[in-house]
């Protein structure tokens, strides 16, 4: 038998990772049993705290670990829980969590898996510097700003990198549950699961999720106005060079200071404000791809389905079939 690990840590905590990753596992093992392929539980499953005493989320909710981080030796799989709220609160609160888990790392070869923004606690053991990492797209910009050292996969809902594994934001952990489920139960385990959760089997896209609001939490102020003009005008010519001159900064300059201040270039920034118009007609809207097409600003029909698909992973109509009310009940 072996041994899986799911943190309870301390402070705001998305509590449904921990119990959904306890029942799915649980649900494998029963799957195994009831099919006769194995007398006994594959995996022991146990909930592992900084204490044993209960962990009260919200004031609703309350998990009482099975065992404390000193208890567990050795471990074959670290599920990192989503933490939430102040996350640099998170952090500290969770600290000792980050020594046990790089132990179980180095002197188990241990595989890790962190839930949605469990990367901000995976990523401050530094085992994930150098490699890819999936979270929330709400936090993409501060992950990056903080760990610039670990490739985000952006439009990821899962990544893998040498027994490495995260997942995406919110539910988007189900989907890397169910592929543990198939890593060390087998596909037929994993289908089986995914059949009776009802969970979608081999999604791993994100980005047709992400909502664009501009990232302004930077202290650029020129950068901000220059944001704010390209967010109004979108619809008509946007030249980097006007841009720039309008906003009394060289084109270089310009450039260098718009990718620091929001991690995009200029160009992918008008790109993206654009793409989010647009998914709000189709989302909404009566109009045909082409009247979105041109009131985002593009006149070239192949460029304007290119760079949609960069940013959403779907094509215009593929987006407005999943997402226009009036389009699903047609």
């Amino acid at each position: 038998m072996k041994h899986i690990s799911i943190l309870v840590p301390r402070g705001d905590v998305v509590p449904d990772t921990i119990m959904g990753a306890r029942n799915m596992f649980r649900m494998a093992n029963a799957y195994l049993q009831r099919s006769g392929q194995l007398d006994v539980e594959k995996y022991k499953v146990e909930l592992v705290g900084l204490s044993r005493e209960p962990v009260s989320y919200g004031g609703v909710f309350q998990v009482t670990p099975d065992r404390t981080i000193e208890q567990i030796s050795k471990t074959d799989l670290i599920i990192v829980s989503a933490i939430s709220g102040d996350l640099e609160k998170g952090l500290e609160k969770n600290a000792p969590f980050i020594d046990w888990i790089k132990k179980q790392r180095i002197e188990n070869d241990s595989a890790i898996a962190s839930l949605c923004k469990g990367a901000f606690l995976l990523a401050e053991t530094g085992l994930l510097n150098g490699k890819t990492c999936a979270t929330h797209w709400t936090v993409h910009e501060l992950f990056q700003q903080k760990y610039p050292q670990v490739k985000l996969l952006a439009e990821n809902i899962i990544s893998e990198d040498n027994g490495i594994y995260s997942s995406g934001g919110a539910y988007s952990f189900l989907n890397l549950l169910l592929y543990l489920v198939e890593k060390y139960y087998g596909r037929e385990t994993a289908i089986w699961c995914s059949k009776v959760s009802e969970i979608d089997y081999d999604r791993s896209d994100q980005r047709h999720f992400v909502i664009f609001n501009g990232q302004k939490e930077h202290t650029d102020e020129a950068i901000k106005n220059a944001q704010i003009f390209i967010e109004n005008n979108f619809a008509g010519k946007l030249s980097i060079e006007e841009i720039a001159r309008k906003f009394a900064i060289s084109r270089r300059n310009f450039v260098r200071r718009f990718k620091k201040a929001t991690f995009n270039t200029p160009l992918e920034y008008i790109q993206r404000v654009k793409v989010e118009a647009a998914k709000k007609s189709l989302e909404s809207s009566t109009q045909n791809i082409s009247e979105v097409m041109y009131s985002v600003g593009y006149n070239d029909d192949r460029a304007f389905r290119k760079i949609f698909k960069k940013y959403t992973g779907l094509s215009p109509l593929e987006y407005r079939r999943k997402y226009n009310r009036e389009m699903a009940l047609s």
